[in-house]
């Protein structure tokens, strides 16, 4: 049998184009095998993951290293930090009752009245009378009571400010390594001296009709303000903590930038860093927590303990803002990392916010309300204005004077707020959306 001409074309056809058909498939099967077998960046990934991991254990680091320089280098952060202390309930029964033990050990009760002056004698037996109890027990809240009045004054405020401002080099020298002066280091202990709050306390004491008070020669008493067996031991690693100063939280965003920008997925490698640097650093504010704890309860019996754990969140308030910050700026930027992601549930979020936006720009069009030549514009120009924005608020948080945690959650939820209101201008009216052209009715 015989084939027509037709089908001598067509078989003609078909074997011309086999051999192409033939290399058209074995090249769709090389490149299926390609994006099947992972690209072989061993050695990339893991010095990107090296760098991730350092720069997620300095982030720790770093926060306590700017504490240490801030904190411990600069004096009028350093004054400003213990300053409230004065008006702290706790710090002043603890002073007044440091000062009050000082001034019994002086005081001889036997020959108290009979040193009084005449005329003072029956001011000072209506004080102590009124006290009650034994003649000790009456003079021990008489002094007790003018002490509290010392310390609760705004002298005793004015005098706690000057001297810690005065002392705080002691301070600094104390606490990295030697002391000297009216704060020093002893046997893991940092004291102040109390000798100008017990010169007040005498004087007040002489003019209430004490008179033998003012013989009592000047008297030096410690007051505790930090007292852990660690002290000697940590205050070399506090030294180099403070020299590396503001240099290491640099070092730990670069490592963690460095190590992004050499990922092969460079967004998951973000959002790993970011979450990362949340969780060490959020550790350090935990440990923080659980050392007061310790070391408030291996305080020796006469050191207040209130008023060790008042100057302990006092010394240590910049730390914790400082860990809540970098806990809220490694979440905002961890989830904006992944919101702006290919995932699906990421995708699923930005259709969310987008039709909802969509929907208050469609109930505007029906009201009537109009965006003018601003809304063809906002549409030119969003990515422009997208970028303008996220700058504005990070150079908003770079000049920030010691920013916290909350700072941090209103600048994102302010930059969400201009994106929405960016997002309602940019979407064109409900309008505006033509349908596609009808096809012709036929003839």
């Amino acid at each position: 049998m015989v084939k027509d001409d037709g089908a001598f074309a067509a078989g003609d056809a078909e074997g011309s184009h086999e051999p192409e058909l033939d290399a058209l498939r074995a090249r769709v099967a090389a490149l299926e095998s390609e994006r099947a077998r992972p690209a072989r960046h061993h050695g990339r990934s893991f010095l990107a993951a090296v760098l991730l991991v350092l720069g997620c254990l300095l982030a720790p680091l770093a926060v306590v290293a700017s504490w240490a320089s801030d904190e411990v280098g600069h004096t009028d952060r350093y004054v400003a930090t213990v300053a409230p202390l004065a008006a702290d309930p706790d710090v002043q029964d603890a002073v007044a009752g440091r000062v009050t033990d000082a001034l019994m050990t002086r005081l001889d009760l036997p020959t108290l009245l009979a040193d009084a002056a005449p005329a003072d004698r029956p001011r000072l037996e209506k004080a102590l009378g009124a006290l009650g109890g034994t003649l000790e027990g009456a003079v021990r809240g008489f002094v007790h009571d003018q002490a509290k009045t010392v310390v609760a004054s705004h002298a005793f405020e004015t005098v706690w400010t000057d001297a810690n401002r005065r002392i705080h080099a002691s301070l600094d020298k104390a606490l990295t390594g030697s002391g000297g002066g009216a704060v020093q280091l002893n046997d893991d202990t940092v004291t102040l001296d109390l000798a100008p709050v017990v010169e007040r306390v005498k004087t007040r004491l002489v003019d209430a009709g004490m008179t033998v008070a003012g013989h009592i020669p000047q008297i030096h008493t410690d007051f505790t303000l930090v007292r852990s067996d660690d002290v000697g031991r940590v205050k070399t690693y506090v030294r180099v903590l403070q020299l590396a100063g503001d240099w290491l939280p640099v070092l730990a965003a670069v490592l963690i930038a460095a190590g992004v920008l050499l990922a092969v997925r460079r967004r998951r490698a973000l959002v790993a860093g970011c979450l990362g640097a949340a969780v060490t650093t959020g550790v350090l504010g935990i440990g923080l927590r659980v050392f007061r704890a310790i070391y408030l309860d291996r305080l020796p019996p006469d050191v207040s303990r209130p008023a060790a754990g008042a100057v302990y969140d006092a010394l240590t308030h910049f730390l914790q803002t400082t860990v809540r910050m970098v806990v809220a700026v490694g979440v905002v930027l961890a989830l904006a990392a992944w919101l702006s992601g290919p995932g699906r549930r990421a995708g699923l979020g930005r259709r969310l916010w987008t039709s909802g936006i969509g929907a208050v720009r469609t109930t505007a069009d029906r009201a009537g309300l109009r965006t003018g030549p601003v809304g063809p514009f906002a549409r030119r120009h969003r990515t422009w204005i997208t970028g303008v924005l996220v700058a504005a608020v990070l150079l908003a948080f770079l000049l920030w004077p010691h920013p916290t945690g909350w700072v941090v959650v209103g600048l994102a939820l302010c930059l969400l707020a201009l994106l929405a209101v960016l997002e309602f201008l940019a979407q064109p009216p409900a309008g505006d959306a033509q349908e596609p052209p009808a096809a012709p009715l036929p003839a």
